[in-house]
C-alpha cells in the first residue's frame, strides 16, 4: 500500500480524488488538508461519502507518505513547495497549472497527459497534471500531430460544465445564472492554449498553425465536449486507422462510429473521439469528464503509471448512461 496525502481536499477536484483513492487497491489515505474545513469529517464536506470514511479535514500538513496530491488554486502549488521541507522520497502530482508549461522555473516537473508522455511518467518523480480542455483537445489532436499532419488553422469549439469554475461561488457558476443559459468566455486567449500548443509543437517537430479556441459555459454540471476542425487531405479511412493505431496502448481513448455525448463519460476516466471528413475538413469531436479524466482520475492515471500499477487500477469507473 502506498500512504497518500491531498492537500486542498475539500473542492470538487479534491471531493474527486477521495472517491477514488477510497477505492483504489494499493492506495491508503493518510491524511486530507483543508483551511476552510478543518477539524469537520470528510463525509460532511462531501456528503455522498457518508458511512464509507472516517477520514477528518486537518490544517497540519502530513507530509511523511509516498505521494502527495496538491489541489489547490493557480498559483498556490509553487507558493506550498517554496515554503515547505517535502521529504525527498515523496512524489508529487499538481493539479494546478503552475508546473504544466517548459520554461517554468521548475523542471522537476513531467508533463503528465499519459497518451502522450507514458513513459516519461513511469520514471518521473513529480507530476504535473493537464488542464480538462486541454486534455480534451489534445487526445483530438496527437495523432494528426504525431504524423506532421497539422498544417491548416485549426478551429475549436468547446464547452464544459459549471464544476470547472472551481467551488468558489462567482456570478457565472450561480444556479439562477447557468440555468438555462449559454455563454462564450476567454475567446481565442483560454489559458490551456500554451499547454495545448506546447505539446503538438513538441510532438509534430514542426511550426504549428494557429488554434482558435472558443470556450462556452454550459448549463450542466460536469463533463466536456469539444469539436475540433481543420483542412486535411487524408482519407478518412486512412485517418481512423491512423486513430486506432495511436491510442491501441492507452486503455481509456476510444473511438467511436457515433457521435458522442457527455452523459457517455461523466462519472468515467474515459475519452471518446468520434471521426468525421466533410470534402477536405476533418471533423473531431472529443469527450471527456472535466472532473476525471480532465483532472483526478487523470491524477491517479498518472500515479499508477509511477508507481508500476495497473494503469486501469481505481478507475474502472461507469457513467450513469441517461
Amino acid at each position: 500500500m502506498i500512504r497518500t496525502t491531498i492537500i486542498g481536499g475539500a473542492g470538487y477536484t479534491g471531493g474527486e480524488l477521495i472517491r477514488i483513492l477510497l477505492n483504489h487497491p494499493d492506495c491508503e489515505i493518510k491524511s486530507v488538508h483543508s483551511r476552510s474545513q478543518a477539524g469537520r469529517f470528510v463525509y460532511d464536506v462531501h456528503t455522498d461519502l457518508i458511512d464509507e470514511t472516517s477520514l477528518v479535514f486537518s490544517d497540519k500538513y502530513e507530509l511523511d507518505v509516498d505521494i502527495l496530491f496538491l489541489c489547490m488554486g493557480h498559483g498556490e502549488s509553487k507558493t506550498f513547495l517554496q515554503k515547505q521541507k517535502i521529504p525527498e522520497q515523496v512524489r508529487i502530482i499538481d493539479l494546478s497549472q503552475d508546473f504544466r508549461y517548459a520554461d517554468t522555473s521548475d523542471q522537476s516537473f513531467v508533463y503528465g497527459l499519459p497518451e502522450f508522455n507514458r513513459l516519461q511518467i513511469m520514471n518521473a518523480k513529480n507530476v504535473a497534471n493537464p488542464g480538462c480542455f486541454a486534455t480534451a483537445i489534445q487526445l483530438a489532436l496527437l495523432p494528426l500531430a504525431k504524423e506532421g499532419l497539422l498544417q491548416e488553422e485549426i478551429h475549436v469549439s468547446g464547452i464544459t460544465g459549471s464544476t470547472g469554475a472551481g467551488q468558489t461561488l462567482t456570478a457565472t457558476s450561480h444556479f439562477s445564472w447557468r440555468n438555462s443559459n449559454v455563454s462564450l468566455y476567454k475567446p481565442f486567449v483560454h489559458q490551456h492554449l500554451s499547454e495545448i500548443n506546447q505539446t503538438l509543437a513538441h510532438i509534430q517537430n514542426k511550426p504549428l498553425p494557429a488554434i482558435c479556441f472558443l470556450p462556452f459555459r454550459g448549463n450542466f454540471t460536469r463533463g466536456i465536449l469539444t469539436s475540433v476542425y481543420t483542412k486535411i487531405d487524408d482519407k478518412p479511412e486512412a485517418i481512423k486507422d491512423m486513430f486506432s493505431e495511436y491510442y491501441e496502448p492507452h486503455p481509456f481513448v476510444g473511438i467511436s462510429e457515433s457521435n458522442p455525448d457527455i452523459k457517455q463519460v461523466v462519472n468515467t476516466n474515459k475519452a471518446i473521439l468520434y471521426i468525421q471528413k466533410q470534402n477536405d475538413l476533418l471533423l473531431i469531436v472529443s469527450v471527456i469528464d472535466n472532473l476525471t479524466k480532465g483532472a483526478s482520475g487523470q491524477a491517479v492515471q498518472n500515479m499508477n503509471l509511477m508507481f508500476g500499477f495497473d494503469e486501469t487500477s481505481g478507475l474502472k469507473i461507469k457513467s450513469v448512461g441517461y
